[in-house]
């Protein structure tokens, strides 16, 4: 069985900064996942987002489909579009998403230089919906910068290694909508993948469904504690530590019932160079970018859609 630990965000920030700290080791070492309480964003954002989401699934697919998702990984996901089990081509996801990513306006000297992943974000046509996004958003990506200063601590690295490499990541605010299970052979919610980041934050309606997969075991259900975001380990954090902490396998089974969840995917600034951090020993992988490796993932993922 893995042990998926629940840690308290409070005690960085307060009274026990080392006791978390060798906690939170443990579980990026063990099984890159955790649960974290405590992390201050206010529950009247997250309802909120939540709200929102269910108002833009509920939509019709032709009031959808002008905002199918495109280069800059912004818009629509519709059913069956996404394949994240690269060992199983033929299986696509049984799952519809929306995304945006860090708010910019269309004349934005980043976008007008057409720099990879930088465009304005697509909005539908639901009042507060903007609004709601943008304000997760914004609350996800803090807290997010905050826990690389405690990933900074237990690495023996400067509190502020990692800051100058998130000021305008290529996050990713994912709304996520799981119908309820047709029975069909081999369906599958959403494919047994590792994510491609530095760090993941999700926070689920409760709904049972994601498994993750200890090296050399038997899939886990990850548990629910109301309120509490799932934490886990990115490819791109995996690959920075020199494979010190650990990006481990997961998937969503198909729900009995529909399954909503909202996932802030924090991948750093496109030129942030992803090499092996100091300390961590010799350099298992090349040395590569943030857009870069951003880019290799997402093809991979949607290859052979149309």
């Amino acid at each position: 069985m893995m042990d998926i630990p629940v840690l308290d965000w409070s005690r960085f920030a307060k009274e026990d900064r080392q006791g978390f700290v060798s906690d939170l080791a443990a579980a990026c070492r063990g099984p890159g996942f955790f649960l974290l309480s405590g992390h201050g964003v206010p529950q009247t954002v997250i309802d909120s987002v939540f709200s929102q989401a269910d108002r833009f699934f509920s939509q019709s697919e032709a009031q959808k489909r002008p905002l199918a998702i495109d280069h800059t990984n912004r818009g629509w996901a519709q059913l069956g579009s996404e394949n994240l089990d690269d060992s199983q081509p033929g299986q696509r996801d049984h799952k519809e998403a929306f995304n945006i990513g860090l708010e910019m306006a269309a004349d934005d000297p980043r976008v007008l230089a057409n720099e990879p992943f930088r465009a304005p974000n697509r909005w539908p046509e639901i009042p507060e919906f903007r609004h709601a996004m943008l304000t997760y958003f914004d609350a996800c990506h803090r807290l997010g910068v905050a826990l690389h200063q405690a990933f900074s601590a237990d690495l023996g690295l400067d509190t502020n290694y990692f800051a100058p490499h998130f000021t305008a990541p290529l996050a990713t605010l994912r709304l996520l909508h799981y119908p309820p299970a047709r029975g069909t052979e081999g369906e599958i919610g959403a494919g047994a993948h590792t994510d491609y980041g530095s760090v993941t934050l999700l926070m689920t309606d409760g709904e049972a469904g994601l498994q993750v997969q200890p090296r050399g075991g038997d899939w886990v259900d990850v548990p629910h504690v109301p309120g509490a975001f799932t934490v886990n380990i990115g490819d791109c954090l995996m690959r920075w530590t020199n494979d010190i902490y650990r990006s481990t396998p997961h998937r969503v089974l198909p729900p009995k019932r529909q399954r909503r969840s909202v996932a802030f995917f924090l991948d750093p600034n496109p030129e942030a160079p992803i090499e092996a951090l100091p300390g961590t020993g010799p350099a298992k992988y090349p040395p590569t970018t943030g857009a870069r490796y951003l880019r290799s993932r997402l093809d991979a993922t949607y290859a052979g859609t149309t």
